[in-house]
């Protein structure tokens, strides 16, 4: 490692130096300018900072930085939530999953708001004003023990642990503290003990709060996954072991209210024909069906056949409820093609779009767009794509008219946005 020097100016590998900490960027990193004029993003910091920090990585336009000590701290920086992560620990060696983990709940959700809000003004060129909700007593507990699914890493010499951030190499911890209470203690355990691999552990508690763990070591798993039961209020949802499912205790319930809030009912018609697009196992499906009644004609899209096959158990009380395997670029162009009084119920209908964080991109928004339903409620889970393809949609006859966000995921830079897209 080496210190630039006047004469050197250019950033290498290595390199210490200090920066003074700009605004936060996606990804739960900041940015700070070097003396050089270069961009680097540094992690571990906080806006107003005078940090002391290592080169990790330089490209032509910026370079990345690991703060090794906060020289002049925020006024809103903490003690870390995860002791392993902190800043006095090597870079290398902390784990991942805790980007915010050095400052409030609070403050994290504000973080999140201004990634968010940029990324919309940027990308989507809408302004709107909105805050980050926060779930149950997250402020209280300093967001620790929401997380019921959580996966740990096994190396060639069988020790267990988490991945150090953006690496794949697995580092050692005492403490779990995101973890739901009785993962982390059964986890601390594994690890303590270590176990064969390579491989990796997969934890779950579901609603019934019986901790399942699974093992899967060279590719084979010690045992089949379980059919699991969460629930949403006094519903009840199948859910495989190892299928999606929302990771914080309270967010499964949050979205269902959520989409529910978001739907227009002035542009709701009960009988017309909705989507639940990258459905999954049905929940956001069974919000729509739910206001719509019982004879609601809900079809939920997703490509993955035994998510499909869960969603029509979870959707079987409405009986025009239907589920379709398949990819939902495809399902849409063919749906265009349809008679005239498909087209006419899916125009009147309302659309709940729930990608994943690459988002739904062009190939999908342009069918989707062509198709014109009265409305887009469209769930996110990443700040930039739901920015860009604001921006797509906008271009296609559609504008945002209502806009919420939840902090779905304490402590990390992740953050979770409801949106309401209307034909202008």
């Amino acid at each position: 490692m080496t210190e630039p020097t006047a004469s050197s100016p250019e950033l290498t590998e290595g390199d210490i130096v200090e920066l003074t900490v700009g605004e936060v960027a996606h990804g739960g990193i900041f940015v700070a300018r070097h003396d050089s004029g270069r961009v680097v993003f540094v992690s571990d910091a906080l806006p107003g900072e005078r940090v002391r920090a290592e080169i990790s990585e330089v490209k032509k336009r910026f370079a990345r930085a690991e703060t090794l000590e906060v020289l002049d701290a925020s006024s809103e920086r903490l003690e870390h939530v995860w002791p392993e992560a902190d800043v006095s620990r090597a870079p290398d060696d902390r784990p991942g999953g805790a980007e915010f983990g050095h400052t409030s709940v609070a403050f994290g959700r504000e973080l999140k708001r201004r990634v968010l809000a940029d990324a919309l003004a940027r990308f989507g060129g809408v302004e709107p004003e909105f805050e980050v909700s926060s779930l149950g007593n997250d402020d209280e507990t300093r967001g620790t023990g929401w997380r019921t699914r959580v996966t740990l890493h096994v190396d060639d010499d069988g020790r267990v642990g988490p991945f150090a951030a953006r690496s794949h190499r697995v580092v050692d911890v005492r403490s779990l503290p995101l973890a739901f209470p009785d993962i982390d203690e059964l986890a601390q355990q594994i690890i303590a003990k270590g176990h064969r691999g390579p491989g990796r552990i997969d934890f779950v508690a579901p609603a019934d709060f019986e901790v399942r763990m699974r093992a899967r070591v060279k590719g084979a798993s010690t045992r089949k996954p379980e059919l699991l039961r969460e629930r949403v209020g006094e519903r009840e949802f199948a859910v495989s072991e190892d299928g999606f499912w929302q990771v914080h205790r309270l967010a499964a319930v949050t979205l269902y209210d959520a989409v529910q809030d978001a739907i227009d009912r002035s542009r709701f018609d009960v009988s017309a024909q909705h989507f639940d697009l990258f459905g999954g196992v049905g929940l956001l499906g069974a919000a729509v069906a739910e206001l719509a009644g019982k004879d609601a004609r809900v079809e939920s899209v997703e490509d993955a056949k035994e998510a499909t096959e869960l969603a029509l158990t979870n959707l079987a009380e409405w009986g025009g409820a239907t589920a379709k395997t398949g990819r939902v670029d495809r399902y849409l162009h063919g749906l265009l093609d349809s008679g005239a009084d498909a087209l006419a119920a899916a125009r009147a209908g309302t659309v709940v779009l729930d990608p994943p964080r690459s988002g739904a991109k062009a190939d999908v928004t342009e069918p989707l767009a062509e198709l014109a339903p009265a409305q887009i409620v469209y769930v996110a889970c990443d700040p930039v794509a739901l920015g860009r393809d604001t921006g797509l949609l906008r271009e296609r006859g559609y504008e945002l008219t209502r806009l919420r966000s939840y902090d779905l995921f304490p402590n990390t830079h992740h953050v979770e946005a409801v949106a309401t897209f209307v034909r202008a």
